[in-house]
C-alpha cells in the first residue's frame, strides 16, 4: 500500500479554495459555528446509523479511511505476467515446486488460491472458494459504498433542517435584534456545512471506493482465471489469452 496523493491532494486543494473564498471576505470566524456543525454532522451519524447499524457505520470506518489514505501497489499487467510465468513453470516443473513462489505472495487471495491447488483440492472447490470470497468482500465494499451515499443524501437534508431551525429562532425573537444574527448563520451555515459534506467529501470518496473496488475485482479475476487454468495444466500461452481478455487495451500483457 501507498499514499493515495490524489485523493488526499484533492480534498485538501478543494477545502483550501473554500477557505479561500471565505478569508476574502474577511470575517473566517463568522463561518465557524458549533449549533450548526452539531446538527449537520452529528444528524448525519446519527441518522445513517437508523439506516445501517452502529456496527456495520463503525467497520465501514477503517474501509473509508485505507480510500482516503492509501491505495494499492498491485499493477494488474505486472501481476497477470507474473502469472502467466507462474503457470508456465507449473506445467514445465509441476504444481509442488511453485509452493515456495506462492508462499512468498502478499495478497492473501491468490496464495490462498494457488495453495488450495497445490495441495490437490477439488477444481469445483477451489472455484467456489475463490468466488464465494470475492462475493463476501464486492457485499462489503457495497455495503461501505451505500452508508456514504446514504450520508450524502441525509448532509444536505441535515442542513436543511438547521436552517429550518435557524428561522423558527429567528422569527420567534424578532422583537430582540441581538438574536437575529446568530439565528440567521445557524439558518445559514447548516446548509452550507451539508452542501461540503455531501459535495465534497461523501459522494467523492463512494466514487474513489466504487473505482478502487472495481480495480480489485478485476484482479481477483485475474488470480481466479491464473488459478483454474494451473488446476487444470491449460497451456500458459492459453492463460496469456484469457488474461488479456479481462485485462483492458493499454494493460495487456505479451509473454510469449
Amino acid at each position: 500500500m501507498r499514499f493515495d496523493l490524489a485523493t488526499i491532494f484533492g480534498l485538501l486543494i478543494g477545502f483550501s479554495f473554500v477557505a479561500m473564498a471565505i478569508a476574502m471576505g474577511g470575517n473566517v470566524m463568522g463561518f465557524l459555528n458549533p449549533p450548526s456543525m452539531l446538527i449537520v454532522l452529528g444528524g448525519t451519524f446519527a441518522i445513517t446509523t437508523v439506516s445501517f447499524n452502529m456496527a456495520e457505520v463503525m467497520n465501514s470506518q477503517g474501509v473509508i479511511f485505507r480510500a482516503l489514505v492509501y491505495k494499492p501497489l498491485h499493477n494488474k499487467s505486472a501481476e497477470a505476467t507474473k502469472m502467466v510465468e507462474l503457470s508456465q513453470k507449473s506445467r514445465v516443473s509441476g504444481i509442488l515446486n511453485i509452493q515456495e513462489e506462492v508462499e512468498a505472495f502478499k495478497d492473501r487471495f491468490a496464495r490462498q488460491g494457488f495453495l488450495l491447488a497445490i495441495d490437490g483440492v477439488n477444481p469445483e472447490a477451489i472455484n467456489k472458494i475463490l468466488e464465494d470470497d470475492t462475493l463476501s468482500m464486492i457485499d462489503r465494499h457495497n455495503k461501505t459504498i451505500s452508508i456514504l451515499r446514504r450520508s450524502a443524501e441525509l448532509a444536505p437534508a441535515m442542513g436543511l433542517i438547521g436552517t429550518l431551525i435557524g428561522l423558527v429562532q429567528m422569527l420567534g425573537n424578532l422583537a430582540d435584534p441581538s438574536a437575529i444574527g446568530p439565528a440567521m448563520a445557524v439558518a445559514l451555515l447548516t446548509t452550507l456545512y451539508g452542501a461540503i459534506l455531501a459535495n465534497m467529501v461523501f459522494t467523492p470518496l463512494a466514487a474513489k471506493l466504487e473505482k478502487n473496488s472495481l480495480s480489485e475485482i478485476q484482479l481477483r479475476r485475474i488470480y481466479t482465471t491464473s488459478v483454474m487454468s494451473v488446476v487444470k495444466q491449460e497451456n500458459p500461452r492459453q492463460l496469456e489469452i484469457m488474461l488479456n481478455a479481462i485485462l483492458p487495451p493499454t494493460e495487456r500483457i505479451k509473454v510469449f
